[in-house]
């Protein structure tokens, strides 16, 4: 008799969630359904609400993706031509996209080679490179919680204030993180999240928020994030943009807020189970200090490329899914290289090479958690 194959492990599972919470969902989707508010309904404050609570920032502002979160608070301190944003070259392009469209130029900074959170030392050295060549001006720093785990705040905040940098905290893949104690959400002078479904906190298309302890801020975000319209609809006070989040996703991200803790616990339970088990096999993530992590990203790193190539394959065979996060730092991408002023940046360039991403989710278990971890044993030996 032959064996038969295994089912192949799913590297995200949204349909279990949602077999989970389908009664909270329904009642609540039923609902936007009846009053019909379908953009920046009373789903929409609830969410924001329950948001600034978990976070303790005293103003969030619900927006139509993490990206136009970031747009929404670069508008608001009118960064554009000339002006230099700082930010790592081991992220998402969302980030450094941003920065060019309205204008502004993207000066990418190092990474540290085990936690892939931005580099401070480095970030000095940057600052001084800029000031020093005079072409752009230094105006803010995008900080970001790469994989679930906190950039290191107290030193980026201290850098920035000494520089007169205004701080966006990109906490896109990383809400529910921790650090010192205190969820992140006030670290910076913004703080930008994003709600696209792969995330801990993912809603059932795009969605973000932004978060800020100062009310002028929140007041141009609503402003901004509503074609800049004033205190009545057809009052328009400044340039602005579409980026409003509709109720549909509010009511979801509501109902998944009832089962996040518990969420979190898992993804950490997980974390912990590949620590275990794999620590002796390949490098497994650095924890940043006093802090805990959400857990979104589980990011290995192998010798090389040939190796990451041969172990992806050889998991592929075995039903485990991979990603990687990322295979081009975004210095080198055709898109920003032309902007790049040609530093060196040898972490972000080596981590490419070597990085990948195994199945992490709530769901995951010890089964499927066992094949993961005796598969990459088998294919690494």
């Amino acid at each position: 008799m032959t064996d038969q194959p295994r089912p192949a492990v799913p590297f995200l599972d949204l349909k279990v969630q949602q077999a989970r919470i389908a009664a909270d969902l329904r009642t609540r989707l039923d609902r936007v359904l009846a009053h019909c508010q379908f953009i920046l309904g009373p789903e929409v404050t609830e969410l924001e609400d329950a948001l600034s609570k978990l976070c303790g920032a005293r103003y969030c502002v619900a927006v139509s993706s993490g990206t136009d979160a970031i747009q929404i608070a670069l508008m608001a301190e009118n960064i554009g031509p000339g002006d230099a944003v700082f930010l790592p070259a081991f992220t998402y392009t969302a980030t450094a996209e941003v920065p060019l469209v309205l204008g502004a130029t993207p000066v990418f900074v190092d990474v540290d080679p085990r936690t892939f959170q931005i580099d401070p030392a480095h970030l000095e050295h940057r600052i001084s490179e800029i000031r020093t060549a005079g072409k752009l001006r230094p105006r803010a720093l995008i900080g970001v919680d790469l994989f679930g785990q906190p950039a290191d705040w107290p030193a980026l905040s201290a850098i920035a204030a000494r520089e007169g940098l205004f701080t966006l905290d990109d906490l896109a893949q990383s809400f529910g993180c921790t650090l010192h104690g205190e969820m992140l959400g006030t670290a910076a002078d913004a703080t930008a999240t994003s709600f696209f479904p792969s995330k801990p906190l993912g809603a059932y298309g795009d969605g973000g928020a932004l978060f800020t302890q100062d009310s002028e801020r929140a007041a141009i975000y609503r402003s901004l994030r509503t074609h800049g319209e004033g205190t009545t609809r057809y009052e328009v006070l400044r340039t602005g943009m579409n980026g409003r989040l509709d109720s549909m996703q509010a009511a979801v991200l509501l109902a998944k807020l009832a089962v996040f803790g518990d969420e979190l616990a898992s993804r950490e339970r997980v974390a912990r189970y590949y620590d275990t088990h794999l620590g002796n096999v390949v490098q497994t993530p650095m924890r940043v200090a006093d802090s805990t992590s959400a857990w979104a990203i589980y990011a290995i790193l192998l010798h090389d490329f040939a190796e990451r190539d041969r172990v992806q394959q050889m998991l592929k065979a075995r039903g485990v899914p991979t990603a990687i996060y990322y295979p081009c730092p975004l210095h080198r991408q055709p898109a920003y290289r032309d902007h790049h002023d040609g530093t060196a940046l040898p972490s972000s360039d080596k981590l490419a090479d070597r990085i990948l991403a195994l199945p992490i989710h709530p769901y995951l278990t010890d089964a499927a958690l066992e094949h993961v971890c005796g598969s990459l044993r088998a294919a690494v030996g």
